[in-house]
């Protein structure tokens, strides 16, 4: 597929070295002549230089060969007015990178629709609800679900007195549907075969039926206390949705940051959020605050550094939980190694929404996990793929893959190599980076690759 991002900052750069990986066509769009560089000079894409709402940029027969445009610039106008653009010269589909919540809330769908935008999405609110989904699982350092909420996949740390560890994982009691997807072990990303074991400080993804997934949460992980105070490092856009959703949700939020006009406007929007304007590093402060009695420390500023530093002086201080934003996603491992509990990158967030909208219809949604070392897709079977009405075991999956689960009706099934894959089947799959595009090759309809 030909697709034209319009746009080379953080995100653009990330959806455009994602899609050349996958063998996509990428144009580059951007008026910075040194992001414009960069990108030209890095990956194997085409750039244009220029404004991408402009016509002589989007009259030229290469732009206007393209199926899909994705539009992040910093400014949510010149997304929209780009995508309205796009369409008037033929491309078929349109992305819009949206921050203001005005223009992408649910009830302004149809009207962005009716302007040419197929999609708007919101980095910061993604990030936000990301957050939120894995603070309501108190154990889980990652949390994704699949098939309209029934299938659910939890990422834990291995504890050292786990009953599962040193264990083949043939010979592992596991609640009925639920399987080992992936494991994280130092550093490096697997996707487990029949003779692996699952060792002390091992991250292990575990997929399956909702119900089943909960007991694994509460038998075989460390045991922690329902959420109820939650301290937020910066006020900025993903601070500013947090605050405002988990107080929805009943849990007591507080809120540091250094800038009074943000203090003050994040005030007006809560209704028992306490907001206090200073520096998320000062000891006295986060004393003061209760730092340590709080069940999650959220560091959500925009410089990485200052989250990393402020992320440890709240488990120094006693935090038994913390979260750290990033901006980098090759920060993720480090963050992780010297002792954060979640890294969330917004960048890779965004991408994996966007992806699962650049690959063909059946593919329902792509979650990019542990800074994209994987990724879990769940797609829908169509009628005429390779792999249609065949048995797992002569469906050719690459080696580093993985079926972790099939929804088919109201049958949740953990396959085995018998299994055979029906048309209207979801299945739940585990990849690695390399064997992605094999593995979306295996499920495209025929008909549709030709």
């Amino acid at each position: 597929m030909r697709v034209v991002i319009v746009g080379a900052g953080k995100v653009g750069y990330s959806l455009a070295q994602y899609l050349t990986q996958e063998d996509h066509e990428v144009i580059v769009i951007e008026e910075n002549e040194e992001r414009r560089a960069i990108v030209q000079n890095t990956l194997d894409v085409m750039t244009i230089s220029g404004n991408g709402a402009s016509p002589r940029v989007l009259l030229d027969p290469e732009v206007r060969k393209a199926e899909l445009m994705i539009a992040v610039t910093d400014m949510d106008e010149v997304n929209m007015i780009a995508c309205m653009a796009a369409k008037q010269v033929g491309i078929k589909r349109t992305i819009a990178r949206v921050r203001n919540q005005e223009y992408a809330e649910k009830d302004k769908i149809k009207f962005n629709e009716a302007l040419g935008i197929d999609l708007t999405i919101n980095p910061e609110m993604v990030t936000a609800l990301e957050i939120k989904r894995i603070l309501l699982t108190p154990s889980a350092l990652d949390v994704e679900d699949f098939a309209g909420d029934r299938v659910r996949m939890i990422e834990v740390k291995m504890p050292s007195d786990s009953k599962l560890i040193n264990t083949s994982l043939t010979q592992l009691t596991l609640p009925s549907h639920t399987l080992v997807a992936g494991i994280l072990r130092n550093g490096r990303m697997l996707i487990p075969h029949g003779s692996d074991m699952l060792l002390p400080n091992d991250c292990v993804f575990f997929v399956g039926e909702v119900s089943a997934i909960k007991k694994i949460e509460d038998h075989f992980t460390v045991r922690k206390s329902k959420v109820e105070r939650v301290l937020i490092i910066g006020a900025g856009r993903i601070g500013r949705h947090l605050a405002m959703i988990l107080e929805k949700s009943d849990i007591a939020v507080k809120i540091i940051d250094k800038d009074m006009e943000r203090c003050q406007e994040l005030a007006e929007s809560l209704d028992e959020g306490l907001v206090l304007c200073g520096e998320g590093t000062d000891i006295e402060l986060l004393t003061e605050e209760g730092v340590g009695e709080a069940d999650a420390v959220l560091c959500l500023t925009d410089d990485d550094k200052l989250n990393l530093l402020i992320a440890l002086l709240a488990k120094h201080l006693g935090a038994p939980r913390t979260f750290v934003r990033v901006g980098r996603p090759d920060y993720i491992s480090l963050m992780e190694k010297v002792g954060v509990d979640v890294v969330l990158s917004p960048r890779i967030l965004t991408a994996g929404v966007i992806l699962r909208y650049v690959r063909r219809s059946d593919v329902v949604s792509v979650s990019l996990l542990e800074g994209a070392k994987a990724e879990a897709m769940e797609i829908i079977i169509p009628p005429l793929s390779q792999v249609t009405h065949k048995k797992l075991k002569d469906a050719k999956l690459p080696k580093n893959s993985l079926i972790g689960s099939i929804v088919r009706d109201e049958e949740i099934i953990i396959p085995n190599g018998e299994t055979v894959l029906k048309p209207g089947d979801r299945a739940i799959i585990f990849a690695l980076p390399d064997t992605v595009p094999t593995v979306v090759r295996l499920f495209e309809n025929k008909l549709e690759s030709k």
